[in-house]
């Protein structure tokens, strides 16, 4: 049993303050913590490290932010705060692979929608700056495990730069891990649109045909720019004043960072990786609901997938209605590698778990389940050295269960975030304990 139960010690400035969830909790006033002070231990607790292991009745230390040790014998400082988690589990936080929390709050308010820009060609774009810390989405959804997630661009056709954001801070500063990760590529539909109203077969391929010839055409005035200005490194005569779009697109020829092409129809993920091989570009799928239909091309080229949703309908009419439930599967068995998504949502990013728990219901086998929303997608998005596990020298980005968290019935008791525990107060909670205090005035 958890010795602080239902009480997180925040230490701020130096200073611990302890409150507790059970009486106070405030929808719209949770508080970031401040940078961890004090080593912490957690001990006696069941630690999944994800890509070892799993240690019983172990304990995991961690300072500065830090993991310093972590097993059955961990030497403890004496200044220590030491909390009991016997019984229970740690694992690390959960990654959101793709996702627009924090950039959208309400759908029918334009107002607070800043995940697209205007225009097709939008590569400076960078969606870390435009996050709302104050969002309530963030409580929620870290309140169920997910600690990080990719906020990412929406919108045109190269819709700009995403960013790796933390799950708590006072400004979006804090809060990014890393950024850029990846230039997001939104490819034109292959689907002929035949309802009442829509343009005809010839002007929909027209359409489509201009969109690619525009991708086309950017990346080779990105290109020819890119040449202008090593030209001009080496002659010191300069060509023409930067262009930001065109050095944003910079990392992506050199292959610094990847291109995250969004495509789910089968036409559109063949294109891209024509696309992809003729750019030589890093290529990573979004969305890939026919994937599992491309594994040996996907193998073959080592294009990761991140796997829009798993609790979806399936695309097409005669498809099984298990064909979205065994996407993951059929890629785990071709080699590919993949990571699941909730579908690039915010309100429902808390329903992650969720999708990784019912591809393994469908036959993707439990721990693969489980990296698929921690390692996997840290790996793809290159920050495997920082979080995604329980390892030492990592990010103590972590989270305290009763149980297995792609369970429904499991609760999240304690939650840290590079060391800082995170308050898990939420609407969610305030609403509960408000609803309860009415329910014992009915009984008085």
């Amino acid at each position: 049993m958890i010795v602080l139960h239902r009480q997180v010690a925040l230490f701020l400035g130096g200073l611990i303050t302890v409150f507790s969830l059970t009486n106070m909790a405030y929808a719209s006033n949770q508080k970031p913590a401040g940078p961890q002070v004090i080593p912490i231990a957690l001990i006696g607790g069941t630690i999944h490290t994800v890509t070892g292991d799993i240690i019983e009745n172990g304990t995991i230390l961690f300072e500065k932010g830090k993991i310093v040790g972590l097993g059955l014998t961990v030497e403890i400082p004496e200044n220590a705060l030491r909390i009991s988690v016997e019984g229970k589990h740690i694992y690390p936080g959960l990654i959101a692979a793709h996702s627009i929390i924090g950039l959208t709050e309400i759908g029918a308010v334009r107002a607070t929608r800043d995940n697209a820009e205007i225009g097709d060609i939008t590569p400076s774009v960078r969606t870390p700056a435009a996050v709302n810390p104050e969002s309530e989405y963030f409580p929620v959804t870290r309140a169920n495990g997910i600690l990080v997630a990719l906020s990412t661009p929406s919108g045109g056709l190269i819709a700009g730069q995403s960013g790796l954001i933390m799950m708590d801070g006072w400004t979006w500063e804090e809060m990014t891990l890393k950024s850029p990760v990846a230039m997001h590529i939104y490819w034109p539909s292959y689907r002929i649109r035949t309802f009442p109203g829509a343009d005809s077969e010839e002007d929909q391929i027209k359409q489509r045909d201009k969109q690619l010839k525009k991708l086309r055409d950017a990346f080779q005035a990105a290109r020819a720019y890119k040449t202008a200005k090593e030209a001009e490194g080496q002659s010191n005569i300069p060509y023409h004043d930067s262009d930001l779009s065109w050095e944003a697109m910079i990392p992506v020829i050199n292959k610094d960072i990847p291109v995250l092409v969004h495509a789910s129809d089968v036409k559109q993920i063949q294109a891209a990786i024509d696309w992809a091989i003729d750019e030589e570009v890093r290529m990573v799928l979004v969305g890939g609901t026919d994937a599992w239909r491309v594994t040996d091309r996907l193998k073959k080229y080592d294009i990761p997938v991140i796997i829009g949703g798993v609790l979806r309908l399936p695309g097409r009419r005669w498809e099984d209605f298990d064909t979205p439930f065994t996407n993951a599967l059929k890629l785990y068995q071709a080699g590919v590698r993949f990571c699941i998504s909730d579908g690039g949502g915010g309100s429902n990013e808390r329903n992650l778990p969720y999708h990784a728990a019912t591809a393994a219901a469908y036959g993707l086998p439990k721990d693969e389940a489980l990296k698929s929303v921690t390692i996997y997608p840290a790996e793809i998005l290159g920050v495997a050295d920082q979080v995604g596990s329980l390892e030492e020298n990592k990010d103590a980005t972590l989270i305290v269960t009763d149980g297995d968290p792609l369970e429904i019935r499991t609760h999240v008791e304690l939650a840290f975030i590079q060391g800082r525990p995170v308050d898990l107060s939420s609407k969610h909670t305030d609403l509960y304990d408000k609803y309860l205090e009415r329910l014992d005035q009915v009984k008085n």
